[in-house]
Parts: C-alpha cells; structure tokens; sequence
C-alpha cells in the first residue's frame, strides 16, 4: 500500500496514479520514493506488459515538486541527497524493461514535466500545457540527468527555449517541437492510452525491452557525469530562497542574481 500513488494492474497493463490530486499532484519526497519502489517491484513483475503513468483528478499529471519542502534544503548535503533521491526514481522508470506510457491531463510542470520526459511514449489532452517554469519562478535550475533527457528528446535548441523563456507549451506546440508522440480530444484522451498500451501488450516483449534498454544505454553513454557544483550554485544561492519564499507567499520573487 502507498500513500501518495495508485497502482492497478489489469491485462498485463499496470497503471501508476499519482494521488495528491488537491496538491495538483505535486511531487513530495514520499512519492519520490514510493515511484522508485513501484518502478523496481513492476519491472520484476512478469504479468506486466506496459506501464501507464498519469495524475489523479481533471487538472494535473503532475504540477511540479512540492515547493513547501525545499525551505529544508540548507547545506550541501540536503541539495545533493534531494536530487539523488529524484534521479533515483527516474533512472529506475529508465530503466523498467518495458514501456512506458504518460498519460497527460491538465498541467505537466516542473518535475511533472521532467517525469513525464522520462517515460517512453507521452500521451496529452488537447487542453495540456507543459513546461518547466524556474527561470522565472523558483531560480534553481534542472541537474544534469534531466538535462540530458530533455536534450535527447527535443534538442538542444527547444531546451534551451523552455527553459529560457518558462512558458507553458500548448499541447500542440509540445506536439510540434517532438515532446508529446500523440495528442487527443479529451474526451478520447483514455481510449486512445488504453488503445496503445493493448497494442504494445500484446507485441513481442524481449524487443520492446531490448529496444528501450539499448537507448538508454546509447543514451547514457553520452550523459555527463558530474553537474553537482551547478545544483549547489543554484540551490544554495540567495535568488532560490528569494524564488522560493515568494512561490509560497504567491508574489512575484525579485532576481538579484545572487
């Protein structure tokens, strides 16, 4: 039993909740944790075939982290074991040997869209609107694992778009620029998920895992090793208490770059 997420499986398809639906979803160090532990225990179940990702409620796959726990991150060691944790849990949904899927409803911001980036295939209703909003919001900046990700699946350029201007994406533009692979009305939003996540099920399992293992492998050979001196510049820096403060306080943060 978990506290901040859901899983069902059915037809050899398990379907992962997260359940914080009045936090918009928003990711806590719990689910951090119970993510990494759903990953890990569905990737040595034999019965499941494909993973969906999605958020609890009409509003939300993920609105992000939960701001209200970064006032904790203090010293070096809080920032470094904090981002340790949420890659922890992203390279175990990476490295689940069968795809899967994001469902996207509502908003998918900050971690929710970094989440989402690390699925296989992403899904979104049309009235989706997707980025990562730091630059303007919190001044901390992405470590260097989700960094890649990102680079990896929309380029360079784009990256830097999103992350320069922090402007949420339409669903269609998120489409364009290569985020999203489909885009539905929301009325159809589950059967068109439900209707590919059958098709992948009943598809030959070892090529799918051999398939998404030797992209990350591919992948990860070209990842930097070591961005922890840009994680520590950022998080310990006096414009994130600044962004954060004003995040909680519902006010605009004023930048002094220091």
């Amino acid at each position: 039993m978990f506290e901040t997420i859901l899983v069902e499986r059915r037809d050899g398809i398990a379907t992962v909740t997260l359940n914080r639906p009045a936090a918009l979803n928003a990711i806590n160090r719990t689910m951090y944790r119970e993510l990494e532990a759903a990953f890990r225990a569905l990737a040595a179940d034999p019965a499941t075939r494909v993973v969906v990702l999605t958020g609890a409620g009409e509003r939300a796959f993920a609105a992000g982290a939960d701001i209200s726990e970064f006032a904790a991150l203090q010293t070096e060691e809080d920032v470094l074991a904090y981002e340790e944790q949420v890659e922890a849990m992203l390279s175990a949904l990476e490295q689940l040997g069968k795809p899967v899927i994001a469902r996207i409803r509502g908003v998918a911001t900050g971690g929710g869209c970094s989440l989402a980036a690390a699925c296989d295939l992403r899904i979104a209703s049309d009235d989706a609107r997707i980025g990562i909003p730091i630059a303007r919001t919190l001044g901390n900046c992405l470590p260097l694992g989700t960094l890649a990700r990102l680079v990896d699946l929309i380029g360079p350029g784009h990256t830097k778009a999103l992350l320069f201007t922090g402007r949420l994406l339409s669903a269609a533009e998120a489409l364009a620029i290569g985020y999203l692979t489909d885009v539905s009305p929301v009325a159809a939003l589950d059967a068109r998920v439900a209707e590919l996540a059958h098709q992948l099920a009943s598809h030959a399992p070892r090529t799918l895992w051999a398939t998404k293992e030797g992209i990350r492998r591919l992948a990860a050979a070209r990842r930097p090793v070591d961005g922890r001196d840009l994680l520590l510049a950022c998080y310990l820096s006096a414009d994130f208490r600044e962004g954060v403060g004003a995040f909680l306080e519902k006010r605009p943060p004023v930048w002094t770059g220091r």
